[in-house]
C-alpha cells in the first residue's frame, strides 16, 4: 500500500541551546515507510558516524525508521522550513507541508 501523506509536527519557532523534537508520521504505507526530512528543499544527510558528521558540522540526529529529526543543541543556523516525505517503495511518495522553524 502506498504511503498516506504524513503528518509533521514541527515547533514554528525555538530557543537556541534547547532539545527540539520534530516528528513525521502516516499510517496507511505497507510496509512501513521511511521518512526523510528535508530543509529549505534539500535532503538532510543521515548521522552514520561521528567522523562525517563533525566534518558536516551535523547538529541533529534523524531517524529514517521513526521519522524523528533530534536537535541536542539547537543554533540559529537551524532556523529554516523544514518538511518530510514518507516513502515505501510503493506508489509514489507523500510529502507534508512545509513549516517554518525559527531559532
Amino acid at each position: 500500500v502506498a504511503p498516506s501523506t504524513p503528518v509533521c509536527e514541527v515547533p514554528s519557532s525555538a530557543v537556541t541551546g534547547t532539545v527540539v523534537q520534530m516528528s513525521c508520521k502516516e499510517t496507511e504505507g505497507s510496509p512501513p515507510s521511511e521518512y526523510q526530512w528535508y530543509k529549505n528543499g534539500v535532503a538532510l544527510l543521515e548521522k552514520t558516524g561521528t567522523g562525517s558528521a563533525r566534518a558536516a558540522n551535523i547538529t541533529y540526529t534523524m531517524n529514517k525508521k521513526s521519522g524523528t529529526l533530534l536537535f541536542n543543541t539547537i543554533t540559529k543556523n537551524d532556523t529554516g522550513e523544514y518538511f518530510c516525505e514518507a516513502s515505501n517503495g510503493i506508489g509514489l511518495s507523500q510529502k507534508c507541508s512545509v513549516k517554518r522553524m525559527q531559532v
